[in-house]
């Protein structure tokens, strides 16, 4: 391998760490809104897609007017607008659900149960091989999670309302796999850049039109701080970081980005402990220790002849 292919590997990589951290901001935010105010999930989520539609509706426009744009068939239209639902609509849903009952914490280390549906969808239904490496990778990051995991339980556990909460999690992570092996499969045709816009487009109206039907709630008169929680969450985690999980879905593949973004779990446990005064335990740190080893193993490259 050249040292270009080198950089490139590694530059994808901290594409993908970026992406995920940006991401596990959102449960930061998620907890923060119903900390500070009585806003209910779906005028919470609605509120995050209305401050990012104008990003990803922009975005879409533009890569559609560069002169290689290449149209979409109708099955293409139909795959990003289901894949994008998929990911960002359902997934976001259950999520923000499942957040009113479990901590932050907790609620990153079943999501990141993720990977291992990714690496499962793509063995089973695409007949994609898995690697030693990456199993050995898998094997030490959930090695982590469980450890971080029981943990959490230990410390945070409150009741029936806790099953629920990690049922809507658990959920969210197999729609969020299916989202990311799909993904991976169309963006190599579409773009990475075009697919994301068009695919969130999506996701952010599917999410308004629920709102709309069912919510009987305003989106106007809510305390400023809801607002300024949901601002950032639009752009921070979400607009900033779909785009870098896009280029590294197209740079090292669905696989290694879903193990790679096994960081979420621990950037959320150290965030929630400085700005939620959720407890970190010594199992925690360890699992911390497992899940960054896993990452690293995938990170490495054997040697020069190995490709990406």
């Amino acid at each position: 391998m050249t040292t270009k292919s080198n950089g490139y590997w590694l530059i994808a990589i901290f594409i993908s760490l970026l992406g995920a951290i940006c991401f596990s901001t959102k449960a930061i935010f998620v907890k923060l809104a119903y900390r500070d105010s009585s806003v209910d999930t779906i005028t919470l989520l609605s509120l995050r897609m209305l401050f990012s539609l104008p990003f990803f509706a922009g975005a879409a426009v533009f890569s559609s007017s560069k002169g290689s744009n290449v149209r979409f068939t109708f099955r293409q239209w139909m795959y990003v607008a289901a894949i994008g639902c998929l990911g960002y609509y359902v997934s976001s849903y259950l999520d923000f659900l499942g957040l009113q009952f479990i901590s932050a914490g907790i609620e990153r280390l079943i999501l990141f149960t993720f990977p291992t549906f990714v690496v499962l969808i793509n063995s089973f239904w695409f007949k994609e091989k898995i690697s030693l490496k990456q199993i050995l990778a898998l094997a030490i990051t959930y090695s982590g999670l469980l450890i971080a995991y029981v943990s959490e339980v230990k410390l945070n556990f409150s009741g029936s309302d806790f099953y629920f909460g990690s049922a809507c999690i658990f959920v969210c992570a197999i729609t969020y796999a299916i989202y990311i092996a799909g993904s991976g499969r169309l963006i190599p045709s579409i773009g990475s850049v075009k697919f994301n816009s068009y695919a969130m487009a999506f996701a952010c109206v599917g999410v308004l039109l629920h709102f709309i039907i069912w919510s009987d709630h305003s989106l106007f008169g809510l305390p400023t701080i809801v607002y300024i929680y949901s601002l950032f969450m639009a752009l921070v985690s979400t607009v900033i970081p779909s785009y870098l999980v896009s280029i590294s879905l197209d740079r090292i593949g669905a696989n290694n980005t879903a193990i790679v973004g096994s960081i979420g779990p621990i950037s959320t446990i150290i965030q929630a402990y400085y700005f939620l005064g959720e407890r970190v335990s010594p199992l925690q740190w360890l699992g911390t220790v497992f899940i960054l080893v896993g990452i690293l193993i995938i990170s490495w490259k054997k040697n020069s002849s190995e490709s990406i």
